[in-house]
């Protein structure tokens, strides 16, 4: 059995649970089984948004709230610090160049992307955490584009259709901005699936 865990940190306003739960909807898509757990706090902007997401490939055994991570999304720094001792050795950390100026010091692959100016240059500037979804789909294999884009498209509410498109453009900026051969861990499964 392969069970990975992501987890995502930011402050409140960056997408942090939209993101979770994008990544969730498209890992179901394609048939594994999905644990989705968000914690934030009382503030709609700049409090901490925490979210959880573990794929696997048979039933799940992790926790709602897990002890130890495959990979993390981080989109701000201020609440971080207790998120960094959960990491894996050997897991994978993209970090929002735009907004974590702070060096992580696990033994984790680190990718820095500009995540909030890739997003604004698309069109998109609060869509920081789909470019961070859509590098994540390419670097790990964990879930293809393809299903990334349909699992944003049944997670954006009704009143804010307005932004499937530019949140599609921030996916594929990520997707795309993600780089090559960086040693970064693949899901198990992926070697059928690597998105192309």
């Amino acid at each position: 059995m392969a069970e990975h865990e992501l987890m995502l940190t930011g402050i409140g306003g960056q997408g942090v649970q939209l993101a979770a739960q994008v990544v969730a909807r498209a890992a179901t898509r394609e048939g594994r089984e999905v644990m989705f757990f968000g914690i934030y706090g009382g503030m709609m902007r700049g409090g901490n948004t925490d979210s959880t997401v573990v794929v696997a490939d048979a039933p799940i055994t992790a926790p709602p709230v897990v002890s130890r991570a495959w990979a993390a999304i981080a989109m701000h720094d201020e609440f971080w610090a207790p998120i960094e001792p959960k990491l894996r050795p050997g897991g994978l950390v993209l970090v929002n160049d735009s907004t974590f100026p702070h060096e992580i010091t696990a033994p984790v692959t680190v990718i820095r992307l500009p995540a909030t100016e890739l997003a604004a240059g698309v069109g998109n500037p609060m869509g920081g955490t789909m470019v961070m979804a859509g590098a994540l789909s390419a670097l790990t294999g964990l879930v293809s584009l393809d299903s990334l884009i349909e699992g944003m498209h049944e997670s954006i509410p009704s009143y804010r259709r307005q932004h499937i498109e530019s949140n599609e453009r921030a996916l594929r900026a990520g997707f795309d901005a993600a780089p090559t051969d960086t040693g970064a861990p693949q899901a198990r499964w992926a070697t059928a699936e690597v998105p192309g």
